[in-house]
């Protein structure tokens, strides 16, 4: 394996964190990105989420990948997989599998934002592969994709329906800022979360044990430790809605009670009142009348779309144009 080559330091995660929390709870509504669940324990509560019967995503994604990741390698005919927001690497076993059976892989580049969470997985894949150079990389994909890795005929991943985190403006941006960094020959594989009942949906984002709940809530303890808040987790309820019109699933946290939250590391104190609401994600469900349009807007062809039966998840291939 490689050494980890750093576009993020400790030092520009917490200027990010101090400049999206003082910008996000003086927002209204007030709001933070979901990037600052993923701590530690956050990440290990979100392992647990994908298991729970009620969220579907991490099954039916998996399940298209072991029927179809030997047409995305033969369609992408890739020498690098670089994947954005690589998290764990267990769905990526087997875009690397299918990708060597077809003979053309030669690297991976894994990229996230969490360095030691990244090299500890890259270098359980590396011993894995042996015969694959693995090239980790801790960088931001909204701000680094101009320093990610290029040459050669790369598939660019990004699954976990990851892009349904981005509200639509964001999307645009994301989607162009790629396209400028791609080359000829490289192909861009998308796993999509589907539009469907809003009741599974909800349910998929507040399962009766709690644990989506307690992965919530963590934001809180992240703020806590990080920049001197005193947050009181149980002070505030997980709440999980489906807005119609966007078509997105909003996380958010409601305030039991009047409170004021102080935040030592930015001088600040933040008024909550009794039922406002912070929200902590937004995960938008796609159609492919939909995503199609975005695509061509951001210069890209979608040339494959593999769906499942139950139409819960997909995913698709596309090409610069």
């Amino acid at each position: 394996m490689q050494p980890i080559e750093r576009h993020l330091t400790d030092d520009d995660l917490a200027a990010a964190l101090r400049a999206d929390v003082r910008g996000g709870l003086r927002s209204a509504p007030k709001a933070l990105p979901p990037k600052w669940f993923y701590d530690e324990r956050g990440s290990a509560l979100f392992e647990e989420i994908t298991a729970l019967d009620a969220y579907y995503p991490t099954r039916a994604e998996t399940a298209l990948l072991v029927r179809h990741a030997p047409e995305v390698a033969a369609a992408a005919r890739a020498d690098t997989l670089l994947e954005l927001g690589a998290g764990s690497g267990r769905k990526t076993r087997l875009l690397l599998d299918a990708l060597s059976r077809e003979g053309s892989l030669r690297r991976f580049v894994p990229v996230d934002v969490s360095g030691d969470f990244l090299e500890q997985a890259a270098r359980e894949l590396a011993a894995d592969h042996p015969a694959i150079v693995v090239a980790p990389v801790a960088a931001d994909f909204e701000r680094h994709l101009h320093l990610l890795p290029s040459g050669g005929r790369r598939l660019v991943a990004m699954l976990g329906s990851t892009i349904g985190n981005l509200v639509p403006e964001q999307r645009a941006k994301f989607l162009g800022e790629l396209r400028a960094a791609m080359g000829p020959g490289d192909t861009l594989l998308l796993g999509v979360d589907l539009v469907k009942d809003p009741a599974r949906l909800v349910a998929a984002y507040d399962d009766p044990q709690g644990v989506t709940a307690a992965f919530n809530r963590n934001v809180l303890l992240v703020l806590n430790r990080e920049l001197g808040a005193d947050f009181v987790p149980a002070a505030f309820d997980h709440v999980a809605v489906w807005d119609p019109d966007a078509e997105w699933i909003e996380m958010r946290l409601r305030a039991r009670a009047a409170q004021r939250v102080g935040l030592a590391a930015l001088g600040m104190a933040v008024p909550f009142a009794a039922g406002e609401e912070l929200r902590t994600e937004t995960s938008a469900k796609f159609r492919r009348e939909r995503i199609g349009p975005e695509l061509a807007a951001a210069g890209f062809a979608l040339t494959h779309w593999w769906g499942d039966g139950a139409a819960d998840f997909a995913l698709l291939l596309a090409e610069p144009c």
